[in-house]
Parts: structure tokens; C-alpha cells; sequence
């Protein structure tokens, strides 16, 4: 890699991204707390719900090969970044895996559709929470 690739490199985040910054952002002001990078957990999930069982992964479209317009292989290198990136999404299908054996809950957000996905996020959430909560007519709440 030549040193201006290098530079660039050395600048993209792995954490407290824009993307990232922006769910959380949505989820603390829907009144959900949360946990950040928990590294005991499969794939280090960038947002844990610990109450809810849900693990949440907000993936940049590129770095996790989502598909979308957004990713586009490099010209230069390509066998470095095909093989990369293959392991990037290896990784990550193996994390999901085992979250869900761990009984995790897991959900993605992919940078491309970072407003649906997440309002998809807070209703399921709210879902699970309101599943959670006992009701007054529960004959075992007192």
C-alpha cells in the first residue's frame, strides 16, 4: 500500500462513527441505556441491550459488503481487499451465530439505511420491553 492509501487507512474508525453516533442517539432519547463495545460478547456488538437480550451491529456498507451502490472494490489491490473483505463478512456471519446460540437477540444497521433501520430497531425494542413489563391484569403482580 503506498502512503497516501496508508493515511487514509489509518483514519477510518471502527468505533463512535457517525453512523453509529446517530442510533445511539435515537435509542438514549427513546429512553433505552445501553452498553458500548462489549468485548465478552461474539463480534464485540457496537450497541448492547443487556435488559432486552439484543446485540446490535451498525456496519458500514463497504467494510461489510452490504451490497448496495455504496460498495465498489477498489481497483488497486483487489485480491488484498476481496480477501479482506470476505473475512470482514465471515466474521461477522460467525459473531451473529453465536449470539444467537448465546440466546442474543441480534440486529443490523447498515449504513445505507441508517433512518429505517433504526426506527425498525425502536420498534422492536419497544415491542420487547412492553413484552417484558408485567401487566396489572398479570394475577401474579400484586
Amino acid at each position: 500500500m503506498d502512503e497516501a492509501r496508508s493515511t487514509v487507512m489509518r483514519a477510518v474508525k471502527s468505533r463512535d462513527t457517525q453512523p453509529e453516533l446517530a442510533v445511539r442517539r435515537r435509542l438514549h432519547a427513546a429512553g433505552f441505556r445501553y452498553r458500548l463495545c462489549r468485548k465478552d460478547l461474539p463480534g464485540t456488538p457496537d450497541i448492547v441491550l443487556s435488559r432486552l437480550k439484543t446485540a446490535v451491529f451498525v456496519h458500514g456498507c463497504f467494510w461489510h459488503w452490504h451490497g448496495c451502490k455504496r460498495c465498489r472494490m477498489p481497483k488497486s489491490n483487489e485480491d488484498y481487499w476481496s480477501s479482506k473483505i470476505a473475512r470482514n463478512v465471515k466474521r461477522d456471519r460467525i459473531a451473529v451465530q453465536r449470539l444467537k446460540e448465546l440466546g442474543w437477540r441480534t440486529v443490523v444497521i447498515w449504513e445505507c439505511d441508517l433512518a429505517d433501520g433504526t426506527e425498525k430497531l425502536l420498534t422492536q425494542l419497544t415491542f420487547l420491553e412492553n413484552k417484558a413489563k408485567p401487566t396489572t391484569s398479570d394475577p401474579f403482580v400484586s
